[in-house]
């Protein structure tokens, strides 16, 4: 298994559309196309990304493909209308929490 680690700062005054469209659109569709979440951490106070979240596929082909997709490349720009500051690196899981 490879893991996908995410992390972006919300847009002031998103907050709200960022979060329906986080669990109406984001996660069910990063679940569709083959990625299965296994954190999300929310930042409330002090430095670093706002969000950090992760999640796993299969493989190292399987991520590498899924993030070729046009259908991963409609999501992310998606939420590039809520977030700013949007990183990513795939890293082997630890089983541990992890950063970017």
């Amino acid at each position: 298994m490879v893991k996908l680690l995410m992390s972006w700062d919300l847009k002031p005054g998103s907050e709200s559309d960022y979060f329906e469209f986080a669990v109406r659109e984001f996660i069910p569709g990063i679940m569709k196309l083959g990625i299965q979440p296994t954190e999300a951490w929310y930042t409330i106070f002090g430095d670093g990304p706002q969000i950090v979240t992760g999640g796993v596929a299969e493989d190292l082909a399987a991520m590498k493909s899924i993030l070729a997709s046009n259908d991963w490349q409609e999501l992310r720009d998606k939420l590039f209308e809520y977030v700013t500051d949007f990183s990513f690196k795939i890293v082997r899981p630890t089983g541990k929490f992890q950063l970017l």
